[in-house]
């Protein structure tokens, strides 16, 4: 298996510095912040790819159809995006699930068995499979990227550099997803972080509501309403890819 593939660099070389280089970054930003802007990422890829299909799907002989088809079809899917999500990671989880075990095991039968449980594992394990395969496809973008932008500084063909050392370029690759997963999982927002904000405000409300003046009024609230709030625990990295709550 080649996950930094020849053939797709050498389709690739055509593009503009400016875009290879916008390709680099995007990969980067979608390998650290996978899971942190994930629906960001659901919207903006559903809507493109919808987008595509639309323009592929309405094209006629004069052309007059494709815009609308495709303007309608991405808006469509994108208003759907957050919903289609788990839809999508159940269909995502099955076919990665059938493709490992279609490579290791090339004559095994009752795929579909192998498919459905790796979409259920996919629902149940929402969070984590968000950031794998945020993490590896991020990971895919900017090697390739990378290595068209090193090409003309460092004065080496990337295709034929790329065939000769798949093994590396593999080990790379999985060594960066997995890495990915650790620091998404490491940024991530900590669970009920916002759930204690609104009880901190609610406190303090009735003594700004009550119009009592100096002395034994303010002597009481000090005593009594001026507790420093504590503060909530930090939730471990590890706790962070299976969570108790939805991940949604």
């Amino acid at each position: 298996m080649q996950l930094i593939a020849p053939d797709i660099l050498a389709e690739a070389r055509g593009l503009t510095g400016a875009m290879t280089g916008t390709i680099c970054v995007l990969g980067f930003a979608l390998w650290l912040f996978g899971w942190r802007w994930h629906r960001f990422w659901i919207v903006a890829g559903i809507t493109l790819a919808s987008g595509l299909i639309g323009l592929n799907a309405g094209r006629t002989t004069n052309g007059t159809q494709v815009m609308a088809v495709g303007i309608l079809l991405a808006v469509s899917a994108g208003l759907l995006a957050l919903e289609l999500a788990k839809v999508l990671a159940f269909v995502a989880g099955g076919c990665g699930a059938w493709l490992a075990v279609q490579w290791v095991l090339p004559q095994a039968q009752e795929l579909w068995a192998v498919f459905l449980s790796g979409g259920l594992f996919g629902l149940l394990l929402y969070r984590l499979w968000t950031m794998l395969l945020t993490s590896l496809i991020g990971a895919l973008l900017a090697c390739h990227a990378g290595l068209l932008l090193a090409e003309p500084f460092f004065y080496f063909d990337a295709v034929a550099w790329a065939g000769r050392n798949i093994p590396a370029l593999n080990g790379v690759v999985v060594g960066m997803a997995v890495l990915g997963i650790l620091l998404q999982a490491v940024s991530a927002p900590d669970e009920g972080a916002n759930d204690e904000k609104p009880k901190e405000e609610k406190t303090d409300q009735p003594d700004d509501d009550h119009g009592h003046g100096g002395g034994h009024g303010d002597d009481h609230g000090d005593s009594h309403d001026h507790a420093p709030p504590a503060k909530p625990a930090k939730t471990p990295w590890w706790k962070k890819l299976i969570p108790t709550r939805k991940a949604a």
